[in-house]
């Protein structure tokens, strides 16, 4: 898989992607990042992307030029399935995108920043838009950081167990069940006896039990949505 992120701070990707998974599937060659600097893609002398806005109001827009041009000379060398923005208003990010888009062979993340991004952007260059929750950020970064996270997770072979994304919550709609280590007993806290039965028939029972239980107290709406 290849990632293209277009952004104004590509220095904000540095540590997000130099550390743990994302590392990982580097190092193994199963995914490459691009970061593209938007300033190279402007013909303002001052390497300004942004302008104000037509009608007044405050903040600044960012402008179409540089956007069409960075968006053109990558698809001039590769077939992208996916151009996506990173927006407040765009589709709440879930499991199920994630798990589309990890299937994906190239993508477009577009970071904005300021007031937003000229709207003829949004109309005619971008295929979906993506938001990480109902809240504003000062810009796209983050947002892409977590994006691409929560797909290369899933490419598989990045991962040292592959079967762990499939057990990881809201794969099958749940949050999951709680999880324990060694030591057995410690302050007299005790492990549940199922987990250490050996039973694989009733340790599955009980794990879906608890993550229906754990779903139903902080993650109702869960349950409805998939009525």
């Amino acid at each position: 898989m290849r990632i293209d992120i277009i952004t104004i701070f590509p220095e904000m990707f540095q540590g997000p992607f130099s550390e743990s998974i994302i590392k990982r599937g580097l190092s193994k060659g199963l995914v490459s990042i691009h970061i593209h600097q938007l300033r190279d893609f402007t013909t303002d002398k001052h390497k300004r992307v942004d302008d104000y806005a037509f009608s007044g109001g405050a903040g600044m827009v960012m402008m179409i030029e540089p956007v069409d041009r960075c968006i053109t000379s990558l698809k001039a060398q590769r077939t992208y399935e996916e151009i996506i923005y990173l927006s407040p208003d765009g589709l709440l990010l879930n499991q199920a995108i994630s798990n589309q888009l990890s299937l994906c062979e190239n993508l477009i993340l577009l970071c904005g920043h300021y007031k937003g991004i000229d709207e003829r952007i949004r109309e005619h260059l971008i295929t979906k838009e993506i938001s990480i929750g109902n809240y504003v950020l000062s810009g796209g970064e983050l947002a892409a950081a977590v994006l691409t996270d929560s797909i290369i997770r899933l490419i598989p072979g990045v991962l040292n167990d592959e079967t762990s994304a499939l057990s990881d919550s809201f794969q099958d709609g749940l949050v999951s069940p709680p999880v324990y280590t060694r030591p057995r007993v410690y302050n007299n806290w005790e492990v549940p006896a199922v987990l250490l039965c050996g039973d694989d028939k009733k340790i599955d029972a009980w794990k879906y039990e608890k993550a229906l239980e754990r779903t139903a107290q902080r993650r109702p709406e869960l349950l409805r949505d998939n009525d």
